[in-house]
C-alpha cells in the first residue's frame, strides 16, 4: 500500500507553516510509516520549503525509524534548492543515530 501527499504552499510557492507539517506527520506520515506503507511526499506545489518546516514534516520518522525509513518515503518534484534543505534534514535528524566506532 501506498500514500501519496501533496504538500500544499503558501504565497509564492513557500512552504512554512509547520501546524500544517505537523498535522501531515501526526495523521498521515507517521501512521503510514507506522504500518510500513510507502509514502510519496510530492511537492509539485512548492518552489521552496523553510528547514523547520521540513523537520516537523519529517524528523521525527527519521528519529523513530532511523535510516531504513528512507526506503519508504520518496520526495517527488523537489526543486534542487528544496532537495538540499530535504537533504540536510535527513542528515541532520540521523546523525545522532551513527554507530559508535570502535578502535
Amino acid at each position: 500500500m501506498s500514500t501519496m501527499i501533496s504538500i500544499a504552499a503558501g504565497a509564492a510557492g513557500f512552504a512554512e507553516d509547520k501546524d500544517y507539517a505537523r498535522m501531515l506527520r501526526a495523521d498521515v506520515i507517521l501512521p503510514a510509516l507506522d504500518h510500513g506503507e510507502e509514502v510519496t511526499l510530492d511537492f509539485g506545489a512548492v518552489a521552496y520549503a523553510t528547514q523547520s518546516f521540513v523537520h516537523v514534516l519529517i524528523g521525527e520518522a527519521l528519529k523513530k525509524h532511523g535510516e531504513r525509513v528512507l526506503e519508504l518515503l520518496e520526495f517527488k518534484n523537489c526543486s534542487p534548492q528544496l532537495r538540499s534543505v530535504v537533504e540536510f534534514v535527513v542528515d541532520y535528524s540521523l546523525s545522532g543515530f551513527a554507530e559508535p566506532q570502535h578502535r
